[in-house]
């Protein structure tokens, strides 16, 4: 899952940025206002850490325009902790969450775990495709209880093909989401990572579907998707 982070407190923005990529988070960072609005407008984040007071374009401002955009990712806000108008605003705005300055950075992760929960529609940080467990909260895979240790790539592509488990992702769709703005974006280096994932994983729940992407379902679900309908099917688009 890729997150961007957009806190103009340098040491702050490292640390937030550190512990996210610690979590397996590709993460893009910005120190105004002006640059993590463009960011925002132009890349496909999985969600937003935004703080409120920054320089040449406050958080506000940002929000709004992102939202009457069309741009519908998870934001999490972050405010002063007396500014109780901050948070009505940034609500107002369009904001999924927000933290109070001071915080615990154990709290960013929780939050942003439930937020990318809600956005694919899950109750819990767990999540199944089969045999195969992925616990979001831990960091941990695991199949048939047995763990799986895995680079964190791997985990990136695995979370991201869990979080949208039964749907097709291209893979333009998973360079975008995997990795940060500045790294070497190559197509052929998520067929590695596939490989090498269901080489580790075991067991067949990560479907190529020729010319069209990657789908993740359990091995009968999967199996049912790749199949052409049977004569006297119909076929609606």
């Amino acid at each position: 899952m890729r997150l961007l982070v957009v806190e103009d407190d340098k040491d702050l923005n490292r640390q937030i940025v550190t512990a996210l990529a610690q979590a397996g988070y590709a993460v893009d960072r910005a120190f105004d206002g002006e640059e993590g609005w463009f960011l925002g407008d132009t890349e496909p984040y999985d969600a937003v850490v935004l703080d409120l007071g920054l320089p040449k374009k406050d958080g506000i401002s940002i929000l709004g325009e992102w939202r009457r955009a069309g741009r519908s990712m998870p934001v999490l806000i972050l405010t002063a902790r007396d500014r109780w108008s901050d948070k009505v605003q940034g609500f107002d705005a369009g904001a999924d969450d927000y933290v109070a300055k001071p915080f615990h950075i154990e709290e960013i992760l929780a939050r942003l775990r439930a937020l990318l929960r809600r956005a694919a529609g899950r109750a819990t940080s767990e999540f199944t495709c089969g045999p195969v467990l992925l616990d979001a909260r831990a960091g941990q895979v695991s199949v048939d209880g047995n763990p799986v240790r895995l680079t964190s790539h791997e985990y990136r592509l695995l979370a991201y093909l869990m979080h949208n488990a039964g749907k097709i992702v291209s893979r333009s769709e998973i360079v975008e989401h995997l990795y940060e703005q500045d790294f070497d974006r190559d197509s052929n280096t998520v067929e590695v990572f596939v490989g090498r994932l269901r080489k580790k994983l075991g067991v067949d729940v990560i479907k190529t579907m020729r010319g069209l992407g990657y789908l993740l379902a359990a091995p009968e679900a999967a199996e049912a998707q790749g199949k052409p309908p049977r004569a006297g099917t119909s076929v609606t688009r």
